[in-house]
């Protein structure tokens, strides 16, 4: 029986060109990207190739790019990130319910941790109340994150709208665009975007690796400790 797969919003087929770009870093160009001799060297500069491409894509700058191991991961370090930064100051968050779990469940545990959080309802069709979004908007509130393309029913939400608001109330504005990074346009500077998640395995890449975007010069604290990775982002030497 021939079978039909059209589940691609969950997940992609790997393309044979990105298996091929790929093969080399598995088998002759392995080397650690933090090691200090040329082999190191040579995957490094894969790595900020790949950097650069994801960048321009967006329209940020390659050193805003901070690769992750996906939309999971992602998405808990700009929400724990930003508010251990600023908290106890700030403290509060803004969401809506129809974000993925791994938004939701994080918005949860941080209510856990001391944050105030605001789950913005949705009309028939998906699309949040941009009135009710600045009305929620306090002097405590720290960041919003909105869902770019939903998983589910597809709405693409207006981010440049959305980012006028926030950048008028100086408030940071995350967005989870797994969904929708490479099919509708990004740019970071239009939408006055300060944080965006993307992961490679919704558009026929690899499992297990992600991106997230952070401006340069957002105070956001690491979830990880260890090596310094990606310029001390992913993990800090510091405890």
């Amino acid at each position: 029986m021939k079978k039909v797969y059209l589940d691609n919003a969950a997940t992609t087929r790997v393309d044979d060109r990105v298996m091929k770009e790929m093969a080399p870093y598995f088998t002759e160009k392995y080397a650690n990207a933090s090691s200090i001799h040329s082999f190191g060297q040579e995957a490094k500069q894969a790595i900020d190739k790949a950097r650069k491409v994801i960048a321009k894509a967006i329209g940020a700058n390659s050193r805003e790019i901070i690769f992750t191991s996906g939309g999971t991961e992602s998405n808990n370090f700009a929400l724990k990130g930003l508010f251990f930064a600023g908290y106890p100051e700030k403290n509060h968050i803004i969401t809506t319910k129809i974000e993925h779990d791994c938004i939701l469940n994080t918005c949860k545990w941080l209510e856990k941790q001391g944050a105030t959080v605001t789950y913005l309802d949705v009309d028939s069709e998906g699309f949040i109340n941009l009135k009710a979004l600045e009305d929620a908007i306090t002097d405590k509130t720290i960041v919003i994150s909105i869902i770019h393309g939903n998983n589910e029913i597809g709405t693409i939400q207006d981010l440049e709208e959305i980012g006028k608001i926030c950048k008028r109330k100086n408030v940071l504005f995350h967005t989870d665009a797994c969904q929708s990074f490479t099919k509708v346009p990004i740019d970071v500077k239009k939408m006055n975007l300060d944080l965006v998640t993307i992961n490679s395995h919704k558009i026929h890449g690899p499992k297990g690796v992600g991106a997230i975007y952070i401006k340069e010069g957002i105070k956001i604290t690491p979830l990880l400790h260890g090596g310094g990775h990606e310029r001390r982002y992913r993990s800090n030497r510091k405890c």
